[in-house]
């Protein structure tokens, strides 16, 4: 496989796998789990069982390694979390939701089935040959034992594949010399990811935030007068795709060809129906997206 074929596999078995890892975060479950671990209800379960992996850090090393959410935000979660319960109380919590929220969303069929055996394999398989340095948050995550049975073997490898992924991610938009909040308005300006409202909403901006940041970027010449991204900023928006790709493809040259291709057939498979099960809600990963 050749390098741009890598970072073409690399993009497309990302969209696939994200769903199968991120439904933690929307799935009834966690909420339960967390807030039977201590926790309080709402976002601070996000943060914490995220942040977790990296030990009882401060708002500041979850701000920096989240990247785009407002730190004010994460500074109303943590440290207070870790008062509430520990690191590893908040692990065992969201292992427990992925669980539940896998077995949900599958059903015992697909659960036990030989492809999702099968896909966990391939998935662990490309998960062995990351590499943690400047990762932090993979790093945390790669220091955890793996579980032991197949569906949950296919979530934590997702996990460290998109964790990995995503500190690669955060390398390009500073290297491109983006903030957080300038790559989150960017981002939704290529009209590929949450509406603006939902991205404030979501991320803790507030409307005065927002607008200071996009007056900003049109000073740049990165937005024109109606928000939407120039010639420039579509091209910087390209390039950090392209490097956040091209840093990623490891575990598929590991893989090869053909058991990438494999992965991605029976991750799309096991991602489309657990959107299709209740997965997230409405609007969001309304597909899995090949």
């Amino acid at each position: 496989m050749d390098h741009a074929e890598a970072r073409d596999v690399a993009f497309r078995c990302h969209r696939v796998l994200e769903p199968l890892h991120s439904f933690v975060y929307f799935a009834p479950e966690a909420e339960q789990e967390l807030t039977a671990a201590g926790l309080r209800p709402g976002r601070m379960g996000y943060f914490a069982s995220r942040a977790a992996p990296m030990g009882p850090v401060g708002a500041g090393v979850v701000a920096a390694t989240f990247y785009n959410f407002n730190p004010e935000l994460v500074a109303r979660h943590i440290p207070r979390a870790w008062t509430l319960a520990s690191p590893g109380r908040i692990l065992e919590a969201r292992l427990a939701a992925a669980d539940a929220g896998l077995r949900r969303v599958l059903g015992e069929e697909l659960i036990t089935s030989p492809r999702l055996a099968e896909a966990a394999e391939l998935a662990r398989s490309a998960a062995s040959v990351l590499s943690p340095e400047g990762r932090p948050l993979y790093a945390g995550h790669a220091e955890l034992e793996w579980p032991a049975e197949p569906h949950l073997v296919l979530w934590h490898a997702a996990t460290l594949l998109r964790e990995h992924r995503g500190d690669g991610h955060i390398a390009a938009l500073v290297g491109h010399g983006l903030s957080g909040l300038a790559a989150l308005i960017t981002y939704t300006a290529t009209g590929k990811g949450f509406l603006e409202p939902v991205a404030k909403a979501t991320r803790g901006w507030s409307d005065e935030q927002w607008a200071a940041g996009v007056e900003e970027l049109r000073e740049q010449g990165l937005l024109d007068a109606d928000g939407r991204l120039t010639p420039e900023g579509t091209v910087l928006r390209q390039s950090i795709e392209e490097q956040t790709n091209a840093s990623a493809t490891a575990p598929w040259r590991h893989l090869g060809a053909e058991k990438a291709a494999r992965l991605h057939e029976l991750a799309r498979e096991l991602a489309r129906h657990a959107v299709a099960h209740g997965a997230f809600p409405d609007g969001i990963f309304a597909t899995a997206r090949a």
